[in-house]
């Protein structure tokens, strides 16, 4: 089979090859898909420019956002299953440790992600565990069930299971025009809270108008200062930042008082420089949101099913244009998410 490997740290097009390798047989408790898309993440451009908590072990095979077709099952697996048409949740846990028993499956000791810590599904075929794959609904065609669980799911937990986003309540989103940003601002204009979005072009800031009660160009004026004026000193409930260090003072300075920021990565880095009494003499909290759990993603994908959310497609292309996906991603050049069809 075809796959989509890189092979060292470097930039996309000298970095990432696509070769053949064996087809991989089902183990134990385990399905193969027959990939059908797959979407891609900051996490892919990680494992290949290098990440603190990334292993330098290549090649990698990355993707994690896996929609596809079981074609073969493992021992343990009924074979009924072949044929069926499925998303994949991306944790692997034990499932008995007190953390999964209570439905918080990214809190597991033994948490892996497809995709980083197992081979991902940028290839014509994967296995993963049959515990991990559910229904693609029907209302979903290939490429949008592909865009959907680690942005969506992500997106959900900041903003509901820990920012407790309501009505009533105005949140800022970072990063807007990005997969998990875009996400974030469609469930807070989902549930009708003044949501500000923050974004760095004109062409940017008119397609997030459709979302956004207001459009902050941050590379204009302050996002905070934009904020603090838009609400008159007030600031907001909730600011959702998956960007890191450049972000988190102004992001922090953004909170009313008792607001939450709540945080899902540091795609500028780990080390924020902040001032700590901008925290505690305003009642704020900080909160880490990382990738929801299984619960959650079965929320976020009922909710694409039904039209109250849906993903925006910036391109999809072929797996033999993989290195594109990463260049345009890195390179801050989409608004939503890049799909690889590995069949094509």
């Amino acid at each position: 089979m075809r796959a989509g490997h890189i092979t060292h740290e470097g930039p996309a097009a000298e970095a990432i090859e696509i070769v053949d390798v064996a087809t991989p047989e089902p183990g134990t408790d385990e399905v193969r898909l027959r990939v059908e898309a797959c979407a891609l993440n900051r996490l892919d451009v990680f494992a290949r420019v290098g990440h603190p908590e990334e292993d330098d072990e290549f090649p990698k095979r990355t993707g994690g956002d896996i929609v596809g077709v079981v074609d073969a099952v493992g021992e343990n697996v009924a074979e009924a299953r072949v044929g069926d048409e499925v998303m994949v949740y991306g944790g692997v846990t034990c499932g008995e440790c007190e953390y999964c028993l209570n439905g918080e499956h990214t809190m597991c000791h033994e948490y892996e992600i497809i995709g980083e810590d197992r081979p991902g599904g940028l290839a014509e075929y994967v296995t993963v565990p049959a515990d991990n794959v559910d229904p693609k609904p029907d209302s979903l065609d290939w490429v949008t069930a592909a865009a959907v669980p680690a942005a969506f799911t992500t997106a959900y937990r900041m903003m509901f299971t820990v920012g407790e986003l309501g009505p009533s309540d105005t949140a800022l989103i970072l990063g807007a025009s990005g997969g998990v940003g875009n996400a974030a601002l469609q469930y807070a204009d989902m549930v009708g809270a003044t949501a500000y979005a923050t974004t760095s072009t004109d062409e940017k800031a008119e397609r997030l108008e459709q979302w956004a009660d207001d459009v902050i160009d941050y590379t204009e004026v302050p996002f905070d200062e934009a904020v603090m004026e838009r609400t008159d000193g007030r600031g907001v409930d909730v600011v959702a930042d998956h960007v890191g260090q450049e972000t988190w003072q102004r992001s922090i300075d953004s909170l009313a008082m008792g607001g939450k920021m709540v945080i899902c990565g540091a795609t500028s880095g780990p080390d924020p420089d902040i001032d700590i009494r901008s925290v505690y003499q305003h009642h704020r909290q900080i909160l880490g949101a990382p990738m929801g759990n299984r619960q959650e993603f079965r929320d976020a994908v009922a909710l694409v099913a039904r039209g109250n959310v849906e993903p925006v497609i910036d391109r999809v292309l072929p797996l033999a244009e993989l290195a594109e996906g990463h260049r345009i991603l890195e390179e801050r050049e989409v608004f939503g998410k890049v799909v690889i069809r590995p069949s094509q």
